[in-house]
């Protein structure tokens, strides 16, 4: 019956990612880019300004500081898709697929740019008067009434592609396979719901406390941990520095030649199912176009949305061109991705303690617990808060329920089954967001142009 399962999850998650999503996602995102004539990237600077708070207003409307916002949508995305989403693509497409995460990535500023600012644009009003942002608002707010059934569709299936199954899954397995199994532990059921019940009890501990006490601890947390993963897979490339070149040039060669493709093919070819596999897990490790990320943009304390969206906008770069790129640099050049059949985070790790033997592992594994558990805190408020869209507000607690229930399946299945189930989810989520985010993309370029002129006026005075 679980094998059924299985293969139900899988064949859906391969046919929910066709040809018309990948259309919707990466042609959209061209689109939105062509339109914004690359608007998200002549910003940069002025973005890094919002982020550090140099135009935040206590007056504004909102919950959080922008670097706040930033940080709880990064502590969802930074995390297991960064560490075991890349190793996943490795084992599967070899160096090439790294190639097509970037080209999802830099589609994907663009379109967290609009997403975000719509965000902000269109904040509506939960059941007890509360102003809410994300998809489901911007889609009531901005399109009407009558879309009503597609923001009801996002909400429902962001139930599903919020809980934490695959980052728990991917923790429980890097915690067997670093400390349990090497210290002599038998790893079976019973070990892998003690290691759910421990996660269950720190997860609930900040998320029933709400978004700001989730907010403070991500913003805590996920910078240092950035810096110490960093400076970890630094080490590496500076151990085995001598093939870092080759194997940079590889992501680019191998993405065109598909020699290292082991899944389906799509449209015909190794190189279609390559191009699919990269941008499906782009989308699983920066969200772009998912309609996550607008869920913690738009409790930004800002009346400014083109702000919001600009913030917003340096999420993929951070998640994917940097700490992805570094991930898939540390599994290349050790050279683990083709002396073991590991797969996921054991494949991140065996690059670590190839590097450093010592302790490697062990630092690594610090940081898959810091991006894991801040995840967790990050997503159990995206859940709560389609929830309260679809049943009320007074109703969304119930959801922190069913999410950490959710925590102990994933620390007990398969990681193919998980990935399948989100990978599924987040590519019907992406269909409302994206619909919505075409027909209202000229508002946010009207927003946009009004923004800088007062931006550039003010600078004049």
């Amino acid at each position: 019956m679980y094998d059924k399962i299985n293969e139900w999850v899988g064949d859906f998650a391969s046919f929910v990612w066709g040809l018309p999503l990948l259309i919707l996602l990466i042609g959209g995102g061209l689109y939105l880019l062509i339109l914004s004539k690359f608007l998200p990237f002549r910003y940069l600077g002025h973005a890094i300004q919002v982020l550090r708070g140099k135009y935040d207003n206590p007056e504004d409307t909102g919950e959080i500081t922008h670097f706040q916002a930033l940080t709880t949508a990064l502590s969802s995305t930074i995390g297991m898709g960064n560490i075991a989403g890349v190793a996943v693509a490795i084992s599967i497409g070899g160096p090439g697929a790294v190639f097509w995460m970037w080209i999802s990535a830099i589609v994907g500023m663009s379109t967290k740019f609009f997403t975000s600012s719509l965000a902000i644009m269109y904040r509506g009003k939960d059941s007890e008067g509360n102003t809410q942002g994300g998809p489901m608002y911007f889609i009531m707010e901005g399109l009407g009434k009558n879309w009503k059934p597609l923001a009801m569709f996002f909400s429902a299936c962001g139930l599903i592609g919020a809980l934490p199954v695959f980052n728990v899954n991917q923790l429980t397995q890097a915690i067997n396979d670093i400390v349990l199994k090497p210290n002599g532990i038998t790893v079976n059921f019973t070990s892998n719901l003690i290691i759910g019940l421990v996660l269950v009890t720190i997860t609930s501990v900040v998320i029933l406390g709400g978004l700001n006490r989730i907010s403070k601890v991500a913003s805590k947390l996920v910078p240092s941990m950035v810096l110490l993963y960093f400076v970890l897979i630094l080490i590496i490339l500076f151990a085995n520095a001598e093939v870092v070149p080759t194997y940079f040039k590889l992501i680019f060669t191998d993405a065109f030649a598909a020699e290292n493709y082991k899944g389906d093919a799509f449209l015909g070819g190794l190189l279609g199912g390559l191009i699919v596999l990269g941008i499906r897990r782009g989308a699983f490790s920066n969200e772009a176009g998912i309609g996550t990320a607008p869920l913690a943009h738009g409790a930004a304390k800002t009346n400014e949305p083109i702000r919001e969206g600009l913030v917003a906008m340096l999420g993929p770069a951070i998640d994917t061109l940097i700490v992805c790129t570094l991930t898939a640099l540390a599994i290349l050049v050790t050279g683990v991705w083709e002396t073991t059949d590991a797969n996921g985070v054991s494949l991140t790790a065996k690059a670590f303690s190839s590097a450093m033997p010592l302790y490697g592992k062990y630092l690594l594994l610090i940081c898959i617990v810091v991006f894991s558990v801040s995840s967790l805190f990050s997503y159990s408020y995206y859940g709560s808060k389609c929830l309260s869209f679809l049943i009320g507000d007074k109703n969304k607690h119930y959801y922190n329920y069913f999410y950490i229930v959710s925590i102990i399946l994933g620390a007990t299945t398969s990681l193919a089954l998980m990935i399948n189930l989100i990978d599924g989810v987040f590519a019907l989520m992406a269909i409302p967001t994206m619909t919505a985010t075409l027909i209202l993309s000229p508002r946010v370029i009207k927003a946009a142009k009004d923004y800088f002129k007062r931006m550039k006026e003010a600078k004049q005075v």
